[in-house]
């Protein structure tokens, strides 16, 4: 049994890394030191998968009571900017990462990285090379072929470093030349024959200005980052298990410092891509309103959308560390939000689809005035009060003309319970010249305040409703995945994943509130009774509130790809 396997095994429960760490602290290596990053290229907003390595970093760090730095790779100038490095610090406080003072940039090591590329060069490490990068990725062979040596592989150490101190004082243009670590082009791993380590890039970086001209490869800089940092443990996911061989050259060559890299599973989602590049396109392409249009799986989207950081938190708890790449369903996430807000918001009545009711034999100028809870099972959230008038708005949804088995809800003849008020039966339906339902009559039973049956018989239904007196108008945007296919990535030759986009992910309603519900907040999530759990959005007015749906109350959406409608 290997010793990862060993590790993983030491205590049931802990995931491999934890009992790596667990075994690193118990051998004395690091001097029981635990030291992690969270490392993000500022080229873009955080997204699920970076809610996995947040909660893991950050969370280790506070397990071991250890410390974990926020660093941003920034070594790439064309793709980042400032607008990126504000919305991740802000991502990261709210998911609970806490780096006090130690917030990084790989720009700030770009001296002390040059000075260690020309040491690789004075040892006879690393070389200047004139091959284009169609050249260089031409002579690197395959996996099953070596790669072919570049003509400029033997330059003089004189050379060598003559030609890179002019690359750096930006003598050639971008693309004319490259420094790539001199290694095996034989390597049966391809990412060490002989990889590039810096490159010209006459471009501005939003830290350092013009000062460069060349930058170094993220390959190069991450290893060396760590060891500046005096990081212990450099957890990252597996696409760079091929790259941990260059990690360790890197360190091992230059003698200083050497932290551990281990790689754990990426998150990959159903209905969801989570790649920055593609997450891109659709901003760029309209496809979606900006990087926190509520459809969206970056973190500032889910914070928009109502999405409780303690749900990411649990939901990357459950799907736990693994060493091999799967899939989970977006069913568990949608879980682990409907658990969290269940027992964590307050309840009020909203109508989604209203159709008026009148209760002839109420007063016209008539009201009742009921206290209601805003939580059923937690009496601490307190209560509201809400009036009950003639005439009110019930979901169009609640009544059928003719209605079918085991419906429990309005009808001709039917009586039902109203919300925390009275028992209404309905008595007649006025339609529309289309057969829809313009207003519903029904009469009350006064001796039935507060939906109590006065007489013990029997009423099944019980519907929600919003005085159409009192009632505020608002709007509600109602979502759905963005993507109806398990893998939007898997598409036929000629098509793109945004050919994939669900056409009917966003659909905007009108929709009534209970009156005091004008005064909730911006950002704060409560829950629609039987209608799923809402978000008051940024983009509500003094006269009109917009909600978004976090989430429905139960997952309609498996019941709803069964039955073919997709």
């Amino acid at each position: 049994m290997s010793e990862e396997k060993n590790n993983a095994e030491a205590r049931e429960g802990v995931d491999f890394i934890r009992a790596k760490i667990m075994a690193d602290n118990a051998s004395g290596r690091f001097g029981g030191r635990v030291h992690t990053r969270f490392p993000p290229e500022p080229n873009g907003y955080l997204h699920l998968g970076h809610a996995k390595s947040i909660c893991l970093n950050f969370g280790v760090a506070r397990e071991f009571n250890g410390q974990c730095n926020l660093r941003f790779d920034d070594t790439n100038p064309t793709k980042e900017e400032v607008e990126y490095v504000e919305s991740i610090k802000e991502d990261v406080r709210w998911l609970g990462g806490d780096w006090e003072d130690r917030e990084f940039y790989a720009s700030s090591y770009f001296d002390k990285l040059y000075e260690y590329a020309e040491e690789l060069i004075k040892m006879g490490k690393a070389y200047v090379d004139d091959l284009s990068a169609d050249e260089i990725r031409a002579y690197r062979g395959t996996l099953t072929e070596p790669g072919k040596e570049s003509p400029w592989r033997n330059r003089s150490v004189e050379e060598n470093l003559d030609l890179f101190r002019r690359m750096k004082a930006g003598e050639f243009p971008d693309g004319s030349k490259v420094l790539r670590a001199k290694i095996d082009m034989a390597s049966p791993n391809v990412v060490m024959r002989d990889p590039t380590i810096y490159r010209i890039r006459h471009a501005h970086h939003h830290r350092t200005g013009d000062k460069w001209c060349i930058y170094p490869m993220y390959d190069f800089t991450h290893p060396l980052s760590d060891s500046i940092e005096g990081i212990t443990h450099s957890l990252c996911t597996l696409e760079f298990v091929n790259n941990r061989e260059f990690y360790n050259w890197v360190l091992e060559t230059l003698n200083v410092y050497h932290p551990e890299q281990t790689e754990f599973a990426r998150l990959n989602l159903t209905h969801t891509i989570l790649s920055k590049r593609k997450l891109i396109q659709l901003v760029q392409s309209g496809v979606v309103s900006g990087w926190d249009d509520p459809r969206m799986p970056t973190l500032c989207a889910m914070r928009r959308r109502g999405v409780p950081p303690e749900a990411l938190h649990e939901f990357c708890r459950r799907i736990g560390m693994a060493r091999s790449d799967s899939t989970v369903e977006y069913s568990l996430l949608e879980f682990c939000i409907r658990e969290y807000l269940n027992a964590h918001t307050a309840r009020w009545m909203a109508v989604l689809d209203p159709v008026r009711v009148i209760v002839d034999n109420f007063p016209e100028d008539g009201e009742e005035v009921f206290e209601m809870p805003l939580h059923p099972e937690d009496p601490s959230y307190g209560t509201r009060t809400v009036r009950f008038t003639r005439e009110f708005y019930i979901e169009r949804d609640d009544f059928r003309m003719d209605p079918p088995g085991k419906y429990h809800r309005l009808a001709p003849g039917r009586e039902v319970r109203l919300r925390y008020a009275f028992l209404v039966t309905c008595t007649s339906a006025v339609l529309n010249e289309d057969g829809s339902v313009r207003e519903i009559h029904c009469t009350y039973d006064p001796a039935s305040r507060g939906g109590q049956s006065p007489d013990g018989r029997k009423v099944k239904g019980t519907i929600h409703w919003v005085s159409a007196k009192y009632g505020v108008p608002a709007k509600a945007r109602l979502y759905d995945h963005l993507f109806a296919m398990d893998n939007p990535a898997d598409v036929p030759e000629g098509k793109t994943f945004l050919d994939n986009v669900n056409p009917d992910s966003l659909r905007e309603v009108d929709i009534v509130l209970e009156e005091a519900m004008k005064s909730l907040p911006v950002g704060e999530t409560v829950q629609f009774e039987r209608m799923g759990y809402f978000c008051k959005d940024r983009d509500s007015t003094e006269d009109l509130a917009v909600f978004n749906r976090t989430i429905t109350l139960r997952d309609t959406w498996a019941k709803i790809a069964s039955k073919g409608s997709m």
